[in-house]
C-alpha cells in the first residue's frame, strides 16, 4: 500500500507488461509507466520473435507498440503511461508532431515523449496547444529545462512532464542528482505546470534522495522498484544524505523562465546520443 506520507508518484520504468503487473501486487499500486524504444525492443516477445530470425515492418512494430501501451493502460487506468516518438537528428516538426497525435489516440491517458531539441520542443508547442500531454525527454541541463517551462506555458499542470536523466549524468563524472534539485529551484518561481520526473534511476540512493528532494515523479526499473518493495516501501528519513562520492557539483544557475525558449541553450551532446541511441535500438527491430 502506498505510504501516506509518499507524495512523489512512483512510475515504472519499462515495456513488459508482465513487470507492470507483477509490481503492482509487490506495492499495492502504482502511478504510472514510461516506454521508450529500447524497453520496447526488451520485450520478451520481441526477443524472441528475433531469436527466431524474424523482423518487422514498422506498421507491425508500431501496432506492437500500441498493443503493450494499451495493455498498460489498462493496468493503471488512473495512472500515467508515456508514449515516445521516433526522432533522430534529422526528424522534423511536422513528422514528430504527426505521431505524437496518433500515439495520443491510442490510450486516454498518454503522455507524448518529444527530445529536448529544437524540433521536439516545437512539436511540443503544437502539441500542447492542440490539448496533448507531453514528456520532454532527454533532459540534461537546467536552460533545457527552463526552455520546456517556456515552450509549453500554455500548458496546465499534469499536462506536462519533464525526464531530467541522472544516471547518465554520473556516467561521465557529473551529479545528476544535483541537476533535479537545481530545477526543483527553478520551478518554484513559475507556475508549476511542468512536473519533473526523475528519470535514468539507476540504484536505490538515487531513487531515495529523488524522495528526499521532493521530485514530482521518479520512474525506476523493475528490480529497483520490486527491492523497494521488498524493503518495505522505506522513505528518507530527515537524516537521510546522498553520498555524491567524487562526482562534480553541478552548480545552480538563475534563470529566467519568462524568454522565449528559442533563446535558451539547449545544445547537449547527452541528448544527441540518447537520440541516437533510442532510434538505433527501433531500427534494429525493423526489416
Amino acid at each position: 500500500m502506498k505510504p501516506q506520507k509518499l507524495t512523489t508518484k512512483i512510475f515504472l520504468d519499462g515495456g513488459n507488461p508482465a513487470e507492470t503487473a507483477e509490481l503492482i501486487k509487490i506495492l499495492g499500486f502504482l502511478d504510472g509507466q514510461t516506454t521508450n524504444p529500447t524497453l520496447i525492443s526488451k520485450n520478451p516477445e520481441i526477443r524472441k520473435h528475433l531469436e527466431k530470425g524474424g523482423r518487422f515492418t514498422e506498421v507491425e512494430l508500431l501496432s506492437f507498440y500500441r498493443d503493450v501501451v494499451g495493455t498498460l493502460s489498462s493496468l493503471l487506468p488512473e495512472g500515467s503511461v508515456s508514449i515516445e516518438v521516433y526522432g533522430d537528428l534529422s526528424s522534423s516538426v511536422e513528422s514528430m508532431l504527426i505521431q505524437g497525435k496518433e500515439m495520443f489516440s491510442w490510450i486516454p491517458n498518454g503522455h507524448i515523449k518529444f527530445p529536448i531539441s529544437h524540433a521536439g520542443l516545437k512539436a511540443a508547442e503544437l502539441a500542447v496547444r492542440d490539448g496533448l500531454r507531453v514528456n520532454m525527454t532527454l533532459c540534461f541541463s537546467q536552460e533545457q529545462a527552463a526552455a520546456v517551462y517556456a515552450a509549453t506555458k500554455e500548458g496546465r499542470k499534469g499536462s506536462v512532464f519533464i525526464s531530467p536523466f541522472v544516471g547518465r549524468l554520473d556516467d561521465r563524472g557529473e551529479n545528476g542528482m544535483d541537476l533535479i534539485a537545481n530545477i526543483l529551484g527553478m520551478y518554484k518561481n513559475g507556475d508549476g505546470h511542468v512536473e519533473v520526473l526523475t528519470a535514468s534511476v539507476r540504484h536505490m540512493n538515487h531513487f531515495l534522495y529523488a524522495l528526499k528532494l521532493g521530485t514530482d515523479i521518479v520512474t525506476a526499473p523493475y528490480a529497483l522498484l520490486k527491492e523497494w518493495g521488498r524493503q518495505g516501501l522505506p522513505l528518507p528519513g530527515d537524516d537521510y544524505r546522498y553520498a555524491a562520492g567524487s562526482l562534480r557539483p553541478i552548480p545552480y544557475h538563475e534563470i529566467d523562465l519568462s524568454r522565449n525558449w528559442k533563446e535558451y541553450d539547449i545544445l547537449s551532446d547527452l541528448t544527441e546520443k540518447g537520440m541516437i541511441m533510442f532510434t538505433k535500438d527501433w531500427n534494429s527491430l525493423t526489416q
